[in-house]
């Protein structure tokens, strides 16, 4: 009976809404419009490598035959042996544009948004790839579960769902389609964690002496950054093009250019579209090359560019929160008895069985004895139903629900989980301080977060460089 939930060091949310669709988020306002001569601002193209024979002609194959002399469409990209069409960029482009539109923000210029969320697009298409030749699929229950998840989330019923959808303008097809490939993304990014990640014991202790020598280390940061990519392997050549545009972008940010604008127009992070916000961080999920420069800044301020392996960041600290790092919980002494329903004892009779027994412990029988006849916990009934200490959150909410109505002696009525039917007594209530396991599970989460971004920056870069990438907008 005693099942403690388990920590997860990641989770993957689906928490969407209609009116932001996927990958689409706010924006502020757009920064003045790019000087045409401001060559060294066009959005970080992805190196490309010689295409083989068979990713050379897929163009080719790919594309619609048509009449001579008539355009049906017309290819925005290629991607290994895959092609992004014309239409399908308009039609991500002009969605993006009304959920801008929608924030009440202005987007920009009309080509630099495009390359945006082209880039985007090629991005995942890579990713899909990836995850194809992994044999990473997503079944049509698994969306279907997805999808009620979210008209759940809007207060919606599931037949109601593609009416909402059509309101806004999204076709209920094309949604699926995209919430199925980005369920595919999410679930390969954790595949190449789980196979990268690495993390010691040794890792955790240093991390907790650093959070003891920094007393900033809990403080909670809500960012904004805008990357300035540079390949995997980069040449003198490319630093050099790429700090020269991030120092141009600072000095328009510096000018009073938005930050979220500029961002959606500039910045090769994946966070773009969104206007560069990477939400709430704590300071020890921060990688060190971000701390080193926020130690210096308070709200509302911009870093000048710094450099790391994946290009040049501009961070602004948006908002800054300070955390009391002691940890104090209320744990629970209780025992239980807990009778099983088989194939022999009906349910009914299972929980009549449990009432008996709840009478004869308020006649003053002892609990123990009968929870060690009687229950059907294989892990506590040999202790008379005896769980020890435990801390909210460790067992079931229908079985922590019953028992916090108890005071300390207190037997509950007869009540029923997914194991069985139940009685519980508590036994003792205390407050623990929890302050140093905590530590240790954050210092392990924030190394985990630290090290989920580095590698998947890192194994994206280096698939995007071994890719055969073509962009076909000025075509």
């Amino acid at each position: 009976m005693n099942q403690p939930k388990r920590r997860h060091a990641r989770r993957i949310y689906f928490n969407f809404g209609i009116a932001l669709l996927l990958t689409l988020a706010g924006c502020a306002d757009a920064p003045p419009a790019a000087d045409t001569s401001d060559r060294e601002l066009q959005p970080y193209k992805a190196p490309t490598a010689s295409p083989t024979a068979a990713t050379s002609k897929a163009p080719a194959e790919a594309a619609a035959v048509a009449k001579p002399g008539v355009l049906l469409d017309r290819i925005a990209a290629v991607v290994n042996d895959d092609v992004i069409l014309m239409s399908e960029l308009d039609v991500r482009v002009a969605l993006i544009e009304k959920q801008i539109a929608a924030r009440g923000t202005t987007a920009p210029p009309e080509d630099v948004l495009r390359k945006q969320v082209l880039d985007q697009m090629v991005t995942t298409r890579v990713e899909l790839q990836q995850a194809a030749s992994k044999g990473i699929t997503v079944s049509d229950d698994q969306v279907n579960q997805t999808i009620k998840r979210i008209a759940a989330g809007e207060n919606i019923t599931l037949e109601e769902f593609p009416d909402r959808l059509k309101s806004e303008g999204i076709d209920y097809n094309d949604f699926r389609t995209d919430l199925r490939n980005q369920i595919i993304v999410h679930n390969l990014e954790q595949s190449v964690v789980n196979d990268q990640m690495r993390i010691s014991p040794q890792e955790v202790d240093d991390e907790m002496k650093a959070d003891e020598s920094n007393a900033n280390s809990q403080n909670e940061y809500h960012l904004s950054a805008i990357l300035i990519a540079t390949p995997s392997n980069p040449t003198p050549e490319e630093i050099t093009a790429s700090q020269k545009k991030a120092d141009i972008v600072y000095q328009k940010l510096k000018a009073g250019a938005d930050f979220a604008a500029a961002a959606i127009a500039y910045s090769d992070d994946q966070q773009a579209l969104k206007g560069g916000d990477l939400g709430w961080r704590k300071g020890a999920e921060i990688p060190t090359i971000f701390a080193n420069v926020l130690q210096q800044m308070q709200p509302g301020d911009i870093a000048a560019p710094f450099q790391s392996a994946s290009g040049f960041h501009i961070v602004k600290l948006d908002e800054l929160k300070h955390v009391n790092n002691a940890v104090l919980v209320t744990q629970t002494h209780a025992r239980h008895i807990l009778i099983r329903p088989t194939a022999l004892l009906t349910s009914d009779q299972a929980k009549a069985k449990l009432e008996d027994l709840r009478k004869q412990i308020l006649a003053g029988a002892d609990f123990g004895k009968l929870a060690q006849q009687n229950s059907d916990d294989p892990g506590s009934a040999p202790q008379g139903g005896d769980l020890g200490w435990f801390d909210p959150g460790s067992m079931v909410p229908a079985f922590e629900q019953q028992m916090d109505k108890l005071q300390p002696g207190e037997t509950s009525e007869v009540f029923q989980t997914q194991y069985g039917w139940h009685i519980v007594q508590v036994l003792g209530r205390r407050q623990a301080d929890q302050t140093e396991l905590t530590r240790k599970n954050k210092a392990y989460d924030a190394i985990f977060t630290r090290k989920t971004e580095e590698v998947l920056q890192h194994w994206l870069s280096e698939v995007k460089d071994a890719a055969f990438i073509e962009y076909h907008l000025d075509g």
